[in-house]
């Protein structure tokens, strides 16, 4: 039998403390410790003995995010579980994002509530680093197709997972997506299986359809055929983004071309960008005009990595002509290689079946760069929203 789980439950104003109780109390595995109200003394409450702390609430509000902030804060290695007695969207963003580690929805029976906070502690349990901050979300970009975003993005993510990072690798190419070939990851599940799952997205249901490549890196793969992609809510989207950071050290998204609604949403939550581009005139005035946009949008574009692929290609354009269109040198430049075709061919990223080409070593330097902590921008200082942004975008177009 299970060790008993002592329970600390905090009581939002709007919680039914009725409908708590009945969900908590009578289960031989769970006990619990004491209750506290919304306006009690949280600090001497949250000092008491307990294995995990419930937050207990009927509708989303900033007390409630107050009361798992403060939670986590007084206790960075015991558990923060909400208990929401509604529907849960819209809501579990900001519990993650809170820090809480995960969100039981009620009406449950106690014996799946009891189930479910084992989980939680075994969770806790197994993480080496507790109170680690939200994971980077690294969105690859190129406003042009066939620029090397997939090839990017997936070589990022290997070599990241080569040095000891948790990494989560997401195809949002929704219609095309080309992820799992190269990574040579076969769809048994997909982005289109999690949609039909619906919410909540919690860790356990992430965790399911997540595919494991051999390097440990993990894939949401995209829909395998072009009609499904409308499934995939916005707002779902960015409740995933927020359950993926709390349970991994990197999140990599390789994007279609374009600033699409899920690009846009991808970027708002973005602790950094890749921008990709070739040396052929089109491409480069795509990565331009793609700053330009990132500007509007209020995005520091000195967060934005530029990448340079086929850097070394002899088609009439020079680096300094590349520094000279885009206002800066780019950050890394990858050189071509026939090993990269062989190398997406076969499913095996550059970084591990060529690691000491030069190609291999441009993708080790844009992994130093992601080695660091994490720093999320969001918009500048009065610049308006993403969403404003590419309205005006739009507007002075027409």
């Amino acid at each position: 039998m299970a060790d008993t789980i002592r329970i600390l439950v905090a009581l939002a104003e709007s919680a039914d403390p009725q409908l708590v109780r009945s969900a908590l109390e009578g289960d031989p595995s769970l006990e619990v410790a004491g209750y506290a109200e919304y306006d009690d003394d949280l600090r001497e409450f949250l000092a008491r003995p307990a294995d995990i702390v419930v937050v207990a609430c009927a509708a989303a509000d900033e007390g409630v995010t107050h009361i798992i902030d403060r939670a986590v804060k007084h206790r960075p290695d015991r558990s923060v579980v909400v208990m929401n007695q509604s529907s849960p969207n819209g809501f579990l963003r900001q519990a993650f994002e809170a820090g809480a580690d995960d969100v039981i929805t009620l009406p449950q029976t106690r014996e799946e509530v009891a189930f479910t906070l084992q989980k939680v502690i075994a969770r806790r349990k197994g993480n080496v680093v507790t109170g680690k901050p939200p994971a980077k979300v690294i969105t690859v970009l190129g406003p042009k197709g066939g620029t090397g975003k997939t090839l990017t993005a997936t070589n990022l993510a290997v070599s990241l997972a080569q040095r000891g990072k948790d990494v989560v690798l997401v195809d949002l190419d929704l219609q095309f997506g080309d992820i799992g070939l190269a990574m040579g990851v076969s769809p048994e599940r997909t982005i289109t299986d999690l949609m039909r799952a619906g919410p909540p997205f919690d860790h356990e249901k992430l965790d399911r359809h997540l595919l494991r490549h051999p390097s440990g890196v993990k894939v949401l793969i995209a829909p395998t055929r072009p009609d499904q992609a409308g499934a995939l809510s916005i707002d779902y989207l960015r409740e995933i983004y927020a359950a993926l950071r709390t349970m991994s050290d990197a999140v990599i998204v390789d994007t279609p071309p374009g600033f699409t609604a899920e690009v846009i949403a991808t970027i708002d939550v973005s602790s950094d960008i890749c921008m990709i581009g070739m040396l052929d005139s089109l491409s480069l005035k795509n990565m331009k005009l793609g700053l330009e946009t990132l500007e509007l949008m209020g995005y520091e574009t000195r967060n934005v990595t530029l990448i340079l692929n086929r850097s070394d290609s002899s088609v009439g354009i020079l680096p300094e002509d590349v520094s000279t269109i885009l206002g800066r040198p780019p950050d890394v430049s990858v050189p071509s290689d026939r090993e990269i075709p062989r190398s997406v061919n076969e499913g095996v990223p550059i970084v591990a079946s060529k690691p000491a080409s030069g190609v291999a070593r441009a993708f080790e330097t844009l992994a130093d760069r992601y080695s660091k902590p994490v720093v999320t921008p969001g918009p500048k200082a009065g610049q308006p929203s993403l969403a404003t942004g590419v309205r005006a975008l739009i507007g002075r177009r027409r």
